[in-house]
């Protein structure tokens, strides 16, 4: 029998027709700044034992590409994550928390734990979203870091999905 491929999608990124909305950006306005985006997921192939998230901006200039957002151990049964999940308690230094379900999010290319959205001059730039999912759960310590995610997936990836927004501004 078919199963459906994996589908990555941000409803207020649809509902802006691709681009990113300025909350989830350094441009935002008050407690609307920087938030991570919500994003959910369809297709998950069966035998998956964990998901892994990537975004970066493929248009940077200084570092192609930037990493903004780095989240492995993502538990296979969540259809998504909320508006604002970077930052709660279940791991934003790089460990999981108590509730967590092991979910880690990893440094930014700022050398930060968590999501940090795009900050001027990077209008104009394409930032990728890229779900990972995998035949294991990953043991990558408490810093992760996308190099070490994307070393510890090689071999393990069973499907993958894409999202391009564009920051605009």
């Amino acid at each position: 029998m078919a199963q459906e491929s994996l589908r990555l999608v941000s409803p207020p990124i649809a509902a802006h027709e691709g681009r990113l909305p300025r909350q989830y950006s350094a441009e935002g306005q008050g407690a609307k700044k920087d938030m991570s985006p919500p994003l959910e997921w369809y297709g998950v192939p069966e035998g998956t034992r964990s998901l892994a998230l990537v975004v970066q901006d493929i248009d940077a200039d200084a570092v192609v590409p930037w990493t903004h957002w780095v989240v492995a151990n993502i538990p296979p049964d969540t259809k998504g994550l909320p508006e604002g999940f970077s930052g709660r308690e279940h791991g934003a230094s790089g460990a999981a928390g108590p509730h967590s379900g092991g979910v880690q999010e990893g440094v930014n290319d700022w050398k930060q734990p968590g999501w940090r959205g795009p900050v001027p001059p990077s209008h104009g730039h394409r930032i990728q979203f890229k779900l990972y999912a995998l035949d294991d759960e990953l043991n990558l310590g408490n810093k992760v870091t996308k190099d070490k995610l994307m070393d510890a997936i090689e071999g393990h990836v069973l499907g993958e999905a894409e999202l391009t927004a564009v920051f605009e501004g």
